[in-house]
């Protein structure tokens, strides 16, 4: 359970830590507002990833955002304050662009070091029946879904696991591409210049 609470946790701060990066970097906001950007998107998709389960049990919206408050705060900001420090210390990837390697690397090492660094504090909850010990509850009385309650989605936690890792892995492979490209065209350029500069035969 803690591991599939740290993964459910992950899997919406992922998705908001990849889109405010990517628009903190696109627009180009400083480090700090990107930062910024960044972990209130986690934080959002984190949410909203736990309350709409809730949502689809019957229970109200303000009764299932107090009981998300009480269950993943904790865990959402421990993702936060792990990944947000990792991304900051590997040289470079606050800076890099989206086409760079660097972005995406570092994206995969902050967002493992901050399942690590969770999964401990899901664990410790857990057990003393806090945490995702508190959706769960609902979750195991669920009734099935009616009216509105059948256009909620279900956002089954393994198959955003695998969306948002073939998102960076597609990220990183068309950085890689690009990097590649850059090499041949500015060695082709060299070249070229350097052919220029020869006398005549």
């Amino acid at each position: 359970m803690a591991v599939s609470a740290t993964l459910h946790c992950l899997t919406g701060c992922a998705i908001g830590e990849i889109l405010g990066l990517m628009l903190g970097t696109a627009v180009g906001l400083s480090n700090g507002w990107t930062i910024m950007l960044a972990v209130t998107l986690a934080f959002l998709f984190g949410y909203a990833l736990s309350t709409l389960p809730l949502l689809k049990t019957g229970l109200g919206l303000g009764a299932a955002l107090s009981v998300v408050l009480a269950a993943d705060t904790l865990s959402i900001a421990t993702m936060e304050l792990v990944d947000n420090l990792v991304m900051a210390v590997i040289p470079g990837a606050m800076d890099a662009g989206l086409v760079n390697s660097i972005f995406w690397i570092g994206m995969m090492i902050a967002l493992t070091a901050a399942f690590f660094a969770a999964y401990p504090v899901n664990r410790y909850l857990l057990q003393r029946g806090k945490g995702h010990a508190l959706t769960h509850e609902y979750h195991q009385s669920s009734a099935p879904a009616d009216g509105m309650r059948r256009f909620i989605p279900s956002l089954a936690t393994p198959t955003l696991v695998a969306a948002i890792t073939a998102f960076m892995l597609g990220g990183l492979v068309v950085s890689v591409a690009d990097e590649l490209t850059s090499d041949d065209r500015s060695e082709t350029g060299s070249g070229h210049a350097a052919s220029q500069l020869l006398p005549p035969p």
